[in-house]
């Protein structure tokens, strides 16, 4: 049984996006049940079928296509979701924070599954590893500067992180989406790293994700639907300004287990 941690949107500025919808929590000295998390729920969270989300008990082995995780959320807004358990509980969250992306996703994943089912396909498409992927760790990108946006794509992290981290500090936003991020969040490492979609903004990033919470929900879950096939960039989270006490120095950046250099692109003949 995983051990509750009161505080722990405050542990960490990666919890920023959460405090808004998780902040009842901080008053429990234990963990939510599905019941206090379902008293979170706005009645507008629905998916595209209609259905309204809500948090139910994790049930066994589906039976048919209509049982899988995915399908059963579309139909008929069914979240299974473990209590006392950390991975779920920030599945929970995001679906607070980010319902529209979650949505998004959602219908994104039960079209992929009916097509399947229909064309009698067993294996997954990459459009649903990418969602898969995104959903649990990905990391959105916010920029307002193309050259800073270049340097992250060509894995030029030093002279990202460091040599302008004033200017990343002010022309970039770093917003965690993925689930199992958050999980890891909770106890970071070297090696700790997001999959990101990198989205174009204007220069006003201070607000994000604070009072334009549902614009940025808004951005993302358009960006994602547009952008589904893409590559998700990697990004090493330790790196990010402030996230993390030991990149205060240069040398944190040399570490090139870590902060990798980009692979050549294969050359097709």
């Amino acid at each position: 049984m995983d051990e509750w941690r009161q505080h722990f949107l405050n542990s960490s500025p990666m919890f920023e996006p959460l405090r808004g919808v998780g902040e009842s929590l901080e008053k429990l000295e234990r963990w939510p049940t599905l019941d206090e998390l379902n008293a979170l729920l706005s009645p507008s969270i629905r998916t595209a079928s209609g259905a309204a989300i809500r948090f139910v008990p994790q049930d066994g082995k589906p039976r048919c296509m209509e049982e899988k995780y995915e399908a059963r959320i579309y139909l008929s807004g069914e979240v299974q979701t473990r209590t006392e358990n950390w991975h779920d509980l920030f599945n929970a969250l995001v679906w607070l924070a980010f319902p529209e992306t979650k949505t998004a996703i959602n219908a994104l994943h039960f079209s992929a599954i009916s097509q399947s089912a229909s064309a009698e396909a067993g294996n997954r498409g990459k459009t649903q590893d990418v969602l898969t992927l995104f959903d649990e760790s990905g990391v959105v990108v916010l920029y307002a500067d193309d050259e800073q946006a270049d340097l992250l794509r060509e894995h030029r992290w030093t002279e990202l992180f460091w040599e302008r981290r004033q200017a990343v500090t002010e022309r970039m936003k770093f917003v965690i989406f993925g689930h199992s991020l958050y999980e890891k969040a909770l106890k970071p490492y070297v090696g700790f790293t997001g999959k990101g979609l990198m989205l174009r903004v204007g220069s006003s990033l201070a607000a994000f994700p604070g009072e334009q919470a549902q614009e940025l929900d808004q951005l993302i879950a358009s960006g994602l639907a547009e952008r589904v096939n893409d590559a998700l960039c990697p990004v090493p989270l330790l790196g990010v300004p402030g996230w993390w006490p030991d990149n205060e120095t240069p040398a944190f950046y040399q570490n090139t287990e870590y902060f990798r250099a980009k692979k050549p692109e294969r050359v097709r003949y």
